[in-house]
């Protein structure tokens, strides 16, 4: 079965001085629209993409300098504005306190997106309508098959620029079998313990530089306010996140790849990580660990299933017996068919049972769960051994 799927390349582009000023008039421009719309939206309520669309248009009418820009490119900011307010709406729907819609500030709106048409990649060059040329390094091939369908480009606080470079390729969906098939369960300690058994410790990225940003925070705050001084010791400290953000990314590559190489199928189970964010004792690690960045890089490398949570941790994975255990007992001991196992690995396997059982695929006996009656001839055997070394 063929199916077309959406992979997205980041390169890193190299823009001269006059590029430069137009890339950030571009910035300023998507910023100003988009603050537009807010406002417009904090004034008449709920808009619809194409009552934003039309706002595009008679804003295009009274500032003349906005077709300096290219068309396309504007009209996905009415699209970010959209999806702006219809994140805050079904925020507000899961019972989570929401306030207006917020402009965008000049440090923190730094993405464009050029979308289906206004870009060419040929000969080393990426090509942006009304702004030229730039210098692109692709330090990887496309794939096969593939079709260009949105460039979005960014600008990190380092002063970095790249091209995200998002493909539509057709692909063959695998068949899904166990032998091809794993169920990971993500932790802190463990980032990922799958139902083969194998272990994958967190690297735990931003813990390991948390000496190095307080010593970086204490220089600025010893440096006089809108100093030149104070700024260098500002884009240190961002160089510093951007660092940790590439080495979480990196290592989140890196396992998401030998995952998807080995295996068809992933199963993971679905986790609720705005809840889990509300505990101050663990919110840092879980955001550290990446495991939403993790499921996505799943998603598009292999065939990615989610299951429910419910209980993969609770339930013996012989036998099926509700075990409760608190986070400090690491090891499951059931004492109905006599598993001892690893609390993860236990958790794993349950997500595997759970996922094959989405598509009716028939366990094998070692993932079969063990009747009373097993249960009972097991105890009895054992009895039988004691009783006669005795």
């Amino acid at each position: 079965m063929i199916a077309v799927i959406t992979r997205t390349f980041q390169f890193r582009i190299y823009p001269n001085s006059q590029q430069l000023s137009k890339l950030h008039q571009t910035l300023g421009a998507c910023r100003w629209t988009y603050n537009k719309m807010v406002e417009k939206i904090r004034k008449e309520g709920f808009q619809t993409r194409n009552d934003l669309n039309y706002f595009l248009t008679e804003l295009k009418e009274s500032e003349q300098w906005l077709y300096d820009h290219h068309s396309k490119m504007l009209q996905m900011v009415s699209t970010q504005a959209d999806g702006a307010q219809k994140a805050l709406i079904q925020l507000h729907k899961n019972g989570y306190k929401t306030g207006n819609l917020k402009f965008a500030r000049f440090s923190e709106y730094n993405t464009f997106v050029y979308n289906q048409s206004g870009f060419e990649i040929k000969n080393g060059f990426l090509y942006l309508s009304k702004i030229g040329k730039i210098r692109i390094i692709l330090h990887r091939q496309f794939p096969v098959n593939h079709t260009i369908k949105q460039i979005t480009i960014s600008k990190s606080k380092s002063g970095r620029w790249h091209a995200c470079v998002s493909c539509v390729i057709d692909t063959i969906l695998p068949k899904i079998s166990i032998a091809k098939s794993v169920g990971i369960d993500v932790g802190i300690k463990n980032f990922a313990y799958d139902s083969a058994g194998f272990v994958t410790p967190n690297p735990l990225n931003l813990q390991k530089m948390l000496k190095p940003l307080a010593r970086v925070q204490r220089k600025i705050a010893r440096r006089q306010k809108d100093s030149k001084n104070r700024k260098k010791a500002v884009r240190f400290y961002q160089i510093i996140h951007e660092r940790i953000r590439n080495r979480r990314k990196d290592f989140l590559h890196k396992v998401s790849s030998l995952y998807a190489e080995k295996y068809n199928v992933v199963f993971v189970e679905r986790l609720a990580k705005l809840n889990m964010v509300k505990n101050h004792s663990l919110a840092r690690s879980v955001l550290d660990s990446g495991w939403g960045m993790f499921t996505n890089m799943l998603d598009y490398k292999a065939m990615l299933v989610e299951v429910p949570a419910k209980n993969t941790t609770v339930d013996c994975s012989r036998c099926g017996n509700a075990v409760p255990k608190s986070l400090a007992i690491r090891t499951h001991r059931c004492d109905v068919c006599g598993l001892v196992l690893d609390r993860d690995h236990n958790a794993a396997i349950n997500i595997l049972k759970k996922g094959l059982g989405i598509f009716n695929i028939k366990l094998p006996q070692e993932l079969r769960k063990v009747t009373p009656v097993e249960i009972s001839m097991r105890s009895s055997k054992q009895e039988a051994t004691s009783f006669s070394e005795w």
